[in-house]
């Protein structure tokens, strides 16, 4: 099959590798519909993360089942599904809790920008779409598999709800889409921290009420400005950045919330000036599955349409152009199609 492999910094090729195979008896092994590049793989793409040898890439994924293990009763061959970044057997304590991306048998799911994908403990880590969905809904229903979730858990992390001012730090994909979660979730006034025309629109499209350019400290009086000096009631962070962390904290009214999701990258914490913050800080890798079935019913309703966040497809031979149109912001999430 044809799969992607990134091999240094800026060296992305698609190659020709084994097709997978089922290892254990909960795996699933699915024919990929759809893929994307997220803004987390741009990490190892900009020497951020260090790759210690060539890595297949990708974990966000729609298609279809083509085989399944001896164990796996969820999901049959033929069904279409979307899965989480982390597989989860959906039963431990701490699955039921609503958090399956700290489930006690977690494993990574990677390799997905490729033509077949192995998905371990599948009846706990995929969902399936009630039928075939029509092809318009596929980019939406891709998004859900991460950065739509991602995004949700974020507003539901700051604890965004009906009457609050929301103020989103970063405006890649998954900021967009946590100011669309936002605008679902009945916020009454979304600000959007963006300095790109072309996101600020789409930012506007989900939701957002107001767009402020500035960044750190700027950017933190800004809120603050538009809040009567308090600041937001709920702050999601969607960077993963020192400067991005503390302008989300310093945003963030005394008793207020900050879902953070940003892949965290060398932040450290002030502890005492998050003491005398007041703040409630909640976040990390998002637990996705929770909300694949609320998420993929609002798609399918047409609801929601994150698959907006999409606006360069190609096919996955191109998949080293996608890297780079992202890498110089030319796209900001780009689809491949296998």
């Amino acid at each position: 099959m044809r799969a992607t492999i990134m091999h240094a910094p800026g060296d992305v090729r698609v190659e020709d590798r084994d097709k997978p195979a089922i290892q254990q008896p909960t795996d699933a092994i699915i024919k990929v519909v759809a893929a994307c590049v997220c803004g987390s793989d741009l990490w190892p793409y900009r020497g951020a993360d260090t790759l210690h040898e060539p890595r297949p890439m990708g974990h966000e994924y729609v298609g279809i089942v083509e085989e399944v293990g001896a164990d796996v009763k969820n999901v049959q061959r033929g069904q279409f599904v979307v899965g989480s970044f982390f597989a989860s057997d959906n039963t431990c304590e701490i699955c039921r809790s609503g958090y399956q991306t700290g489930c006690v048998h977690r494993q990574g799911v990677g390799g997905s920008q490729a033509e077949y994908l192995r998905v371990p403990l599948a009846d706990g880590t995929l969902v399936a779409t009630p039928g075939a969905p029509e092809g318009g809904k596929i980019p939406s229903l891709l998004a859900a598999s991460d950065v739509l979730g991602t995004g949700w858990f974020a507003a539901k992390a700051a604890e965004v709800g009906p009457g609050k001012t929301v103020a989103v730090v970063g405006d890649g994909a998954v900021g967009l889409l946590g100011i669309l979660a936002a605008q679902q979730m009945g916020a009454a006034r979304i600000i959007a921290m963006s300095r790109h025309a072309d996101r600020q629109a789409l930012a506007r499209e989900f939701g957002a009420t107001d767009v402020v350019e500035e960044r750190g400290e700027a950017g933190v009086q800004k809120i603050k400005e538009l809040t009567d000096g308090l600041g937001a009631h709920s702050v999601i962070e969607a960077v993963g950045t020192q400067e991005s962390m503390m302008q989300a904290i310093q945003a963030t009214r005394a008793g207020g919330h900050v879902g953070f999701v940003g892949v965290s990258h060398d932040v450290a914490l002030p502890g005492r000036e998050l003491f005398s913050s007041l703040v409630h800080l909640h976040g990390g890798p998002a637990p996705v599955r929770q909300y694949l079935p609320e998420l993929i019913d609002l798609i399918l309703a047409g609801d929601i349409e994150p698959g907006k966040v999409f606006d360069l497809e190609l096919p996955l031979d191109q998949a080293a152009e996608a890297y780079k149109a992202m890498d110089e912001r030319r796209a900001i999430k780009v689809l491949l199609r296998p």
